[in-house]
């Protein structure tokens, strides 16, 4: 193929993962038809609140029941890590038939237990979140003339002194008429026409619709709860309500009942099935933010540009200076050198701890083609918010199989420091399987205590507790010694030059080397902070996080940083004749992590001021630390590699007999 085509091929792939953040289409999810007075079930999830960081079940609270009983939903390993607990609601509607004054029930007289947790949960400002059709329920409110969007209504609002409870809810359901009598072709796959039937038995000639929003308006309303004593679920209520989400006018009361009630309509939009989550998809300011982000991207374009070609012309010229020289001046020269040329016979002498980095960069190439994979299926769309859970489901699968890549590299870089020696590689290989998993345990289980002494539904079952450790001591651990027996098997990397038995001492140095190891995490995080801010945001106020085509773009770009960083950094130690490279080029990217912990610090002091309570602020931290660890391992890998790969090509490419 021609260069022009290659270039064109490239375009176009580049123009599908960026127009792929725009979520213009869910793969994995397909529309329903229903025809008119089909039955619509709402589903109920966890109640959260951006205060606490703690969800709980919405049947924790006083709310009415379903005659049925409360039924869970099918719930994927995720959903429930998420802390997601989906169930059924008694709110039921049917298709295209406007409903108001509809009784809910009247629930028992508060007791002092339910009424104290009914006022602590709308102290916390917890969100009731409703689901239809796979489709959250979504609310609009004015600000200082900007419309704001909320998945999710409050439990209630305090005025004063007293505690208003949302007991009566509008909703609005907007559809679309269902005109095709093909699924391929209302999907967009119009070559598939022929392969799937049409309606048959008259079918095609009944109106269908989909649902393509879900809106509530959530109002406070004075109910007669004598009036409905004997009234049973949805018969209508004796008066009319009129729903005003300006006022209040339900007050809690310990010893009295609280009467529930909803009013439905439905609306005919013109709104596609395909891109009936655009409202969720669209952040506010979003021009601006996109415009942040490729500002963030072309300056650090730029710099990393600037870097590379400096880096790579010092090093040629002085790589050519050295090698047009005839034998005579060679050996002059010898007398005479100065710098990255001195360290020779130490620049491959072994490292402190060699076990412990083999097994963190084994550990890195896992997370990091974790990361990459899970954000390119993200970006392509196979990982869609309306799919719940099977971004974290994805990751969970990618890292476990990518333990045979772990211990891979590990067990390889283990022979190649010992000079092809096997000994030791089952060692290497368990530590690497169970080194970063085995924090990630206990970070977790330490956290899981503090949910689940607090009745949450974002503690792991003990069950699934179970489940994950099977997951890693039956998979990934054996793959993980999988890979560890291929790489003693494969042959190690023979240095260039041969090491000194006597190691040589380092001369004084001008700086530590550790403020320049630490300095150099700064231009990573530049690649990344304001990306940051929209992945924070997502996990910590609710935010629909779906721009992964620009995460997979900062994510290569941050991958290339950290490994020009380190490079530089380790040809600067070899200038100054520091032949201890192998960890410092590790940290030298690494670091990075340092400054996402301080700017988690920050998001907790600044951005998340209502986070109440020591247990929620530590969940925050601590959850805040394993993406960190995370992090770092995963940047300071590509330093590392990126730093050997240098070395070796360096002492590879000059004579220094």
């Amino acid at each position: 193929m021609d260069p022009l085509g290659r270039f064109k091929i490239w375009v176009l792939t580049v123009l599908l993962i960026v127009q792929s953040g725009s979520g213009f289409y869910l793969p994995g999810s397909y529309p329903h038809k229903y025809a008119v007075g089909d039955t619509l079930s709402v589903k109920v999830n966890s109640i959260t609140s951006i205060d606490t960081e703690m969800p709980f079940s919405y049947y924790s609270l006083p709310f009415c029941k379903p005659e049925g009983g409360i039924k869970d939903s099918a719930e994927n390993l995720g959903e429930l890590l998420m802390g997601d607990r989906i169930e059924n609601s008694p709110y039921r509607f049917k298709m295209f038939t406007n409903e108001s004054e509809v009784l809910l029930c009247r629930t028992d007289p508060l007791s002092a237990d339910n009424f104290k947790i009914l006022k602590k949960r709308i102290d916390d400002m917890y969100q009731v979140n409703l689901i239809l059709d796979n489709l959250p329920a979504i609310r609009y409110t004015k600000k200082d003339g900007y419309v704001l969007r909320w998945t999710g209504y409050p439990v209630g609002i305090k005025v004063q002194d007293l505690y208003y409870v949302f007991n009566h809810l509008k909703f609005t359901v907007l559809v679309h008429k269902y005109e095709e009598t093909n699924v391929a072709r209302v999907m967009g796959a119009g070559d598939g026409a022929e392969m799937i039937p049409a309606n048959r038995d008259g079918e095609s000639g009944k109106p269908g619709y989909m649902v393509v929003g879900f809106e509530v308006v959530p109002c406070s309303f004075k109910h007669n709860s004598d009036s409905v004593k004997k009234s049973k679920m949805y018969e209508k209520y004796p008066s009319k309500i009129q729903c005003d989400p300006t006022t209040v006018a339900m007050p809690i009361k310990e010893n009295e009942p609280i009467v529930f009630t909803y009013e439905v309509t439905f609306e005919e939009s013109d709104i596609k099935w395909p891109s009936r989550w655009d409202a969720y998809l669209k952040m506010e300011g979003s021009k601006v933010h996109w415009f942040s982000i490729l500002n963030s991207l072309m300056v650090i374009t730029f710099l990393a540009g600037i870097v590379l070609v400096i880096f790579l012309r010092t090093v040629r010229r002085d790589l050519t200076r050295y090698e047009e020289l005839d034998k005579e001046a060679q050996a002059q020269m010898n007398e005479e050198l100065s710098g990255w040329k001195l360290v020779v016979g130490d620049v491959f002498r072994a490292p402190s701890s060699p076990a412990l980095l083999c097994v963190m960069v084994g550990d890195g190439v896992q997370i990091l083609g974790m990361g990459v994979v899970t954000i390119l299926f993200a970006a392509l769309g196979f990982m869609s918010p309306a799919s719940r859970g099977t971004l974290i489901t994805g990751m969970l699968f990618f890292y476990l199989v990518l333990g045979i890549a772990a211990g891979y590299v590990a067990v390889r870089l283990w022979r190649t420091i010992g000079c092809g020696d096997h000994k030791g590689w089952v060692s290497v290989a368990w530590k690497a399987a169970c080194f970063f998993p085995g924090i990630a345990f206990l970070i977790l289980t330490v956290l899981n205590f503090l949910l689940w002494g607090s009745h949450s539904t974002g503690a792991i079952p003990f069950s699934l507790f179970v489940i994950l450790l099977l997951l890693w001591f039956c998979i990934s651990v054996p793959l993980t010694l999988v890979g560890g027996y291929f790489g003693a098997k494969a042959p190690h990397i023979e240095y260039p030059v041969r090491t000194n038995q006597i190691p040589r001492e380092i001369p004084a140095q001008k700086y530590p080397s550790w403020l320049l190891v630490l300095g150099a995490g700064t231009l990573p995080f530049g690649t990344l902070f304001i990306e940051l801010f929209f992945i924070m945001s997502s996990l910590w106020m609710g935010r629909v996080y779906y721009v992964f085509g620009f995460l997979f773009i900062v994510m290569i770009l941050l991958v290339v940083v950290c490994a020009e960083v380190s490079l530089v950094l380790t040809y600067m130690h070899l200038c100054v004749e520091d032949w201890k490279w192998w960890w410092k080029s590790f940290f030298a990217s690494g670091s990075v992590a340092i400054y996402i912990f301080l700017y988690s610090v920050n998001y907790l002091i600044f951005d998340l001021k209502s986070l109440s309570g020591p247990v929620s602020a530590t969940l925050y931290l601590g959850y805040s630390l394993l993406m960190v660890l995370a992090v770092m391992v995963s940047t300071g890998t590509v330093g590392f590699l990126s730093s050997f790969w240098f070395v070796h090509y360096l002492f590879s490419s000059v004579k220094l007999d």
